[in-house]
């Protein structure tokens, strides 16, 4: 059973500030908490149900520096930043930040990206296709957030979050810059593809201007059919798909 300091302290992680203050993050979910205990992440408490705890003691014997917590549904609920508690709730330390930016490698660099399940499901494209770093401005929304987290499926284990001044980033950067824009270049017909940075902008202004000017090329998905916009994790998907070969 959580004492109340501990219910309040889990709780409390559902807002940045605290997230930020602590240096911890909610991870939720059988599957996810499974692949966060399989890693060599540090785990700061496991709260789990009686029977989630007997089935997957190995799991969590591996990891004796954290708190093990026995909770029962309803007192899982009660912390859950779920609308419907998963058995399993672990808080997670943040990895240290690594200051050291992508040079020579596939990178995107996220420009005022706001929408939670856009950041997470593009953290779980640079997962897939194995770009190993992402960027963002300051203001995008917080890696950690409790939805970024369940989009991005276990993607913070294996990619590199960077928080910086993008503007900056592209400006001094030695690789190709592609910025994603409706004016841009046919993708299809893109030829001598670079490693380099990919821009995905904001959902509704796009990449800023001061970004866009820095671009090396700005190139486009061409639509065949009606619709506006395309969704900008899904445009980061496909741009990945044709823009890094094996």
């Amino acid at each position: 059973m959580l004492s109340k300091a501990q219910n309040k302290y889990i709780r409390s992680l559902s807002q940045q500030k605290y997230r930020a203050e602590h240096g911890v993050f909610v991870v939720e979910g059988d599957k996810i908490a499974r692949e966060w205990l399989a890693s060599a992440a540090a785990i700061q408490h496991i709260a789990a149900t009686a029977a989630w705890l007997q089935s997957h003691v190995n799991l969590v014997n591996e990891h004796s520096e954290a708190i093990v917590t026995e909770v029962s549904q309803d007192e899982l609920q009660s912390i859950s930043q779920l609308q419907t508690a998963n058995d399993v709730l672990l808080v997670v330390y943040k990895n240290k930040t690594n200051t050291s930016l992508p040079a020579d490698e596939w990178c995107i660099a996220l420009d005022t990206l706001q929408d939670p399940g856009n950041m997470g499901t593009i953290i779980r494209i640079a997962d897939w296709f194995g770009i190993k770093h992402i960027v963002a401005t300051p203001d995008s929304v917080d890696y950690y957030n409790p939805k970024v987290i369940q989009a991005a499926m276990g993607g913070h284990l294996r990619v590199q979050l960077h928080i910086t001044d993008v503007l900056s980033f592209v400006s001094q950067t030695n690789m190709p810059v592609y910025a994603a824009a409706l004016d841009g270049e046919d993708v299809y017909a893109l030829k001598d593809v670079q490693r380099g940075v990919l821009v995905i902008g904001n959902e509704s202004k796009g990449i800023s201007a001061p970004v866009l000017q820095k671009a090396t090329r700005k190139i486009t998905i061409p639509r065949r059919g009606g619709a506006e916009s395309l969704n900008a994790a899904v445009s980061a998907g496909i741009l990945c798909a044709l823009l890094i070969k094996p």
